[in-house]
């Protein structure tokens, strides 16, 4: 699943392309994505201009001039295709995870603009379009969401208040988007090692020292992923063709059995299954 900086990728690379275009027609192959597409979609959607687009967490959301709002998440394999008219797209995938050409098969909804359309394919349907009528509303959807790790709300009185009686661990909580929002299984694993904390520490053990090195860390790995093109983990590509390279730099993820990258460490990087999920983590920089 694209984790906060591919998001963040494919939302600057889809502004380059849809900002301010017209949309001319939809056509939908398939509505029944995680939630069933609104009957009235195409409706909404048909004639508006895009005015905007932004993030928010793993959210993109893509503001129209008829007040509403387009929110897509691409879940576990959505990916986004731009197709130019009259012309072989080498490259098409704004998305994460998959081929960067567009696939034969599940192409669920195409979106036309002037000069090219942009085109949904999903083979899992774990992803999902959904309309908001006004930012009132659009606020209260978000709202359900705990703050970004850059929102400076995500500071050391919030970790404090939510973390000081918990027992959960902090792997757990860090995947936690209602605790805060966009960090996904890679991102924590290498922000807890940067920490040096153990990713089945429970929050409740740890200092104000370890909660002040999470918020640091947490910044520090997801801008340096944001500005690396996010983390090529298959054939992820931005609009441009260009692949992430954040995994030049991974500490710890994928690493199972080599050595610590830290100096004057002689650790191993252990691979331990925390709620069904791969974590990553020193055996020494890292200690239980």
């Amino acid at each position: 699943m694209p984790e906060l900086p591919e998001v963040e990728i494919v939302k600057q690379s889809l502004s380059k392309k849809i900002k301010h275009k017209k949309i001319q027609k939809i056509i939908i192959k398939n509505r029944n994505l995680r939630f069933k597409l609104a009957n009235n979609f195409s409706r909404i959607l048909k004639s508006s201009k895009v005015k905007n687009i932004s993030r928010f967490s793993k959210y993109l959301i893509i503001e129209l001039d008829n007040n509403y709002f387009w929110i897509i998440h691409l879940g576990m394999s959505g990916t986004l295709h731009i197709i130019q008219k009259n012309k072989k797209n080498l490259v098409s995938n704004l998305s994460f995870y998959h081929s960067p050409n567009l696939p034969n098969k599940h192409n669920h909804i195409h979106i036309f603009f002037d000069k090219f359309k942009l085109i949904y394919n999903d083979p899992r349907r774990f992803g999902f379009f959904i309309l908001i009528k006004n930012k009132n509303i659009l606020e209260k959807f978000l709202s359900n969401y705990g703050p970004e790790p850059f929102d400076k709300k995500f500071n050391f009185i919030y970790l404090k208040k939510k973390l000081h009686n918990k027992s959960k661990n902090i792997k757990n909580y860090l995947l936690d988007q209602k605790f805060v929002s966009g960090i996904g299984n890679i991102y924590a694993s290498e922000i807890l090692f940067l920490a040096k904390i153990h990713p089945l520490r429970e929050s409740k053990s740890l200092n104000l020292i370890e909660y002040k090195k999470i918020i640091y860390f947490s910044k520090k790995v997801l801008s340096k992923a944001i500005s690396k093109g996010g983390s090529t983990i298959q054939n992820f590509k931005n609009s441009s063709g260009k692949k992430g390279s954040f995994q030049k730099y991974f500490q710890v993820y994928d690493r199972d059995g080599e050595r610590c990258l830290s100096k004057k460490c002689n650790g191993v990087v252990k691979k331990k299954v925390i709620s069904n999920r791969s974590s990553f983590y020193c055996n020494i920089c890292q200690k239980f």
